[in-house]
Formats: structure tokens, C-alpha cells, sequence
């Protein structure tokens, strides 16, 4: 039974020792990367830099584009409307022609009615 005993602290002595020899190489590994890591994280900052300044970009080409169709469609509708009044005002003064035409007409009617009454009436007299 002692001999099992001592098996088992061997076993235990052994696997403290690779855990420490794990934790060691794991601190020596960390110390070699530390000059490497200040360069990674400069790279990554500048590499995140960019691609901030890569998505400002396209916003800004998006806002542009989005004013530019907001200024067409303006622009689009401000003309529609004048065409618009520039038809009704067109509608409007035809029929204005067409109906001082017809007053014309009536009046002229009226003159040649009244020429041929007062012809009608100098010949009965």
C-alpha cells in the first residue's frame, strides 16, 4: 500500500512539474512577443484607422448621392409644376380666345341683324 501511495505523489510531483514547465514556457513565450506586440497593435490600430476612415468615406459618398437625388427630384418636380401652370395657363387663355370669339361672332350677328331690320324699315318708308 505504500508503494501505491508513492506512485500517486510521483504522478502528482510529475504533473506539477509540466504544469510549471507549461507556465514557464508560456511567460518566456509572452517576454519574446512583447517588442512584436507593440508593432501588432500599432498595426492593428492603424489597419482599424483605416478602415474607419474607409466607412466615413462611404457615407459621405452616400449623403452626397442622397442630396444630389433629393436636388433632382426637386429640381424634377419645380419644372413638372411649371409645365403644369405654363398648360393651365395655356388652357385658360384659349378659352378665353374662344370665348371673346363667340361674343365677336354674337355681336357681329347682332350688327348685321340690325343693318338688315334698319334696311327693311328705310324701304318701307
Amino acid at each position: 500500500m505504500k508503494k501505491r501511495n508513492n506512485e500517486l505523489a510521483d504522478r502528482r510531483q510529475v504533473a506539477a512539474d509540466a504544469k510549471k514547465a507549461l507556465l514557464e514556457n508560456y511567460r518566456s513565450a509572452q517576454n519574446a512577443a512583447a517588442p512584436n506586440l507593440a508593432a501588432k497593435l500599432a498595426e492593428r490600430a492603424a489597419i482599424a484607422a483605416a478602415r474607419e476612415e474607409r466607412r466615413a468615406e462611404r457615407e459621405r459618398l452616400k449623403t452626397e448621392e442622397k442630396n444630389r437625388i433629393l436636388e433632382e427630384q426637386a429640381a424634377r418636380l419645380a419644372l413638372e409644376e411649371a409645365e403644369a401652370r405654363a398648360e393651365a395657363e395655356a388652357r385658360a387663355a384659349a378659352e378665353n380666345s374662344r370665348i371673346a370669339r363667340v361674343i365677336e361672332d354674337e355681336a357681329a350677328r347682332k350688327a348685321e341683324r340690325d343693318r338688315r331690320y334698319a334696311q327693311r324699315k328705310a324701304r318701307k318708308a
